[in-house]
């Protein structure tokens, strides 16, 4: 483990290689799980009131859940998560073919809103545990991902390399070039 500020890291975020692969995976993750994805109180005010412009970018069932449900839901862990539909797929669920993609970050591409996804979301599969005087930092291993682990190794692509960007989003740039020059110095093979 790494200990940067109140945050206690993973040491698969730094030597774990890991990139998406979109076409293999099929985006399963936002289909696939246990829950949905954890959301913080401002992103859910966020979604409110960006809703008219993600909506079209949204499935039937998507949409009808959201009415029900509303646009966050209570897990067993009792976080905030985005709702599900069948206890399934994420209600903010879009398809490009047979390829599930992301409702708000579609409507954040095409400049409808300046706000990209949870930050759960776009980290993933990194995921955070908060405790009252840390926060763990983990990676989320899962079958899903097998495709990623491969093309991560055939690129030589690193987890916190390639999620450079949420990863400055959720923590700031100072705590990136910390786990940046950990990675680059620290020998985790003798760890």
């Amino acid at each position: 483990m790494l200990e940067i500020d109140d945050k206690l890291i993973s040491l698969d975020i730094i030597d774990k290689e890991f990139a998406c692969d979109l076409k293999k995976c099929k985006g399963n993750c936002c289909v696939f799980g246990d829950s949905g994805a954890p959301m913080e109180e401002s992103e859910i005010q966020t979604i409110e009131e960006n809703y008219e412009q993600i909506k079209p970018y949204m499935t039937n069932r998507g949409l009808e859940e959201i009415e029900k449900q509303g646009f966050f839901t209570i897990d067993s862990d009792k976080e905030m998560v985005t709702p599900l539909i069948d206890n399934l797929a994420c209600a903010y669920i879009s398809y490009d073919g047979d390829i599930a993609l992301c409702a708000i970050e579609r409507a954040f591409l095409d400049k409808k809103i300046d706000f990209q996804k949870p930050v759960s979301c776009h980290l993933y599969p990194i995921r955070i545990t908060k405790y009252s005087k840390f926060s763990a930092v983990n990676y989320d291993k899962w079958d899903i991902c097998k495709s990623a682990l491969k093309k991560g190794k055939q690129e030589k692509s690193y987890l916190y390399k390639y999620l450079e960007t949420p990863i400055k989003r959720k923590y700031g740039d100072a705590f990136y070039e910390q786990l940046k020059y950990a990675a680059e110095h620290l020998d985790t093979e003798n760890l």
